[in-house]
């Protein structure tokens, strides 16, 4: 934490709302006292991925509950949105801070010129001193294009800002080896790899009603971030000022692997598939054991709806996804280049379609 300069906070709709699903004022002031406090010596930045605008929204609009249906959520999303925004400025406002608000979904993230345009907003609010407050566009996103919950939101944004440090906040302080509402079980305060979790069976957590995540989706969140070398901290909004400080709270992921190009991340967990090839067995070799190129013809069959630069999942022959990445030719196209050498494809077809259908650079490996 002390080595940590670019930090990105994660808060979520249980811990800034009343059991009502209006914004709790106290709490989203107490949460900003602990954000400016570490801001203050200018040496850290805060990205902060905060949920709630539907949870705002909730009492303005005379709504019980968060609703199910995907229209009403998002005009939930429209009215509270602006609320939440509005509560933090205010808040802000007392330590002089000023906030940007950045709205993304996954259609965002999984395309370059907008994934670089994310970044390159996020990296000119912070050198201007601003706190960037991130959160699902709501109002517009699909259930295609949805992160679905802002914890892996917040793992990507991480990612993309090359935060040192990613603090999810909670309202359970940790990873249990149980029910934490329970007697005799206890926090896992340290986790160095996936095999720490393999015999823990992780429950859910949050506010029935109010939230989407649970502390399924924030552990996943924790591995993919500890997977491009971040740390990560799970604990309670309550502990935010300890987890920001250093001190023992909580479950710490370690980083299990290496920073990766930003493309191949939101590629695995960002990118909404648009179709799938299926691969003859020498070519799943090929691209899962050699980490190869994918050629036409290794290529067995094409399904769905796509265009050249497209994210498809590549299937082996039993239908299992292995791989996903960005194909160079329409949808149209492929049906003539299954099972063909790219040199008689040059001959016959030209020269644009010597080509990888999908190139190693824009292919990541899935877990099987």
């Amino acid at each position: 934490m002390h080595e940590a300069h670019r930090i990105v906070v994660k808060v979520g709709s249980s811990s800034l709302t009343t059991a009502s699903g209006g914004l709790d004022a106290d709490r989203v002031d107490a949460l900003v006292d602990v954000l400016a406090k570490v801001r203050s010596g200018g040496e850290k930045e805060i990205v902060l991925v905060s949920s709630g605008a539907i949870a705002a929204g909730l009492a303005p609009l005379g709504l019980r509950r968060r609703p199910r249906d995907l229209a009403r959520q998002q005009a939930a999303a429209s009215v509270g949105q602006g609320l939440l925004v509005a509560r933090y400025t205010a808040s802000f406002a007392r330590y002089g801070t000023r906030v940007g608000q950045i709205l993304l979904t996954s259609d965002d993230m999984s395309r370059r010129a907008h994934h670089r345009n994310a970044s390159r907003t996020l990296d000119k609010l912070l050198a201007m001193g601003a706190l960037p407050i991130v959160n699902e566009n709501d109002t517009v996103a699909t259930d295609e294009i949805r992160f679905g919950d802002n914890d892996r939101l917040a793992a990507l944004v991480a990612h993309l800002v090359r935060a040192d440090l990613l603090v999810l906040l909670s309202d359970v302080d940790g990873v249990y080896d149980g029910d934490p509402t329970k007697p005799g079980t206890s926090r896992i305060a340290e986790v160095t790899g996936p095999a720490d979790l393999a015999q823990v069976e992780i429950g859910s957590a949050g506010k029935a009603g109010v939230g989407t995540g649970g502390m399924v989706t924030k552990v996943e969140a924790a591995r993919i971030a500890a997977a491009a070398g971040i740390p990560v901290v799970l604990t309670s909004a309550i502990h935010a000022a300890d987890a920001l400080t250093g001190q023992d709270t909580g479950t710490y992921f370690h980083p299990t692997g290496k920073r990766s190009a930003d493309r191949l991340l939101w590629l695995q967990h960002a990118s909404a598939p648009q179709g799938s090839l299926t691969l003859d067995d020498g070519a799943v070799r090929a691209v899962v054991e050699r980490r190869t190129s994918l050629l036409p013809a290794g290529i067995a069959a094409v399904e769905g709806e796509f265009s050249a630069g497209d994210p498809v999942e590549l299937r082996d022959g039993a239908g299992r996804a292995v791989a996903r990445g960005l194909v160079n030719f329409d949808a149209k196209e492929i049906p003539r280049l299954i099972g063909r050498s790219t040199r008689e494809l040059a001959r016959e077809l030209g020269p644009a379609y010597e080509r990888e259908v999908v190139h190693r650079d824009d292919l990541v490996l899935l877990h099987r």
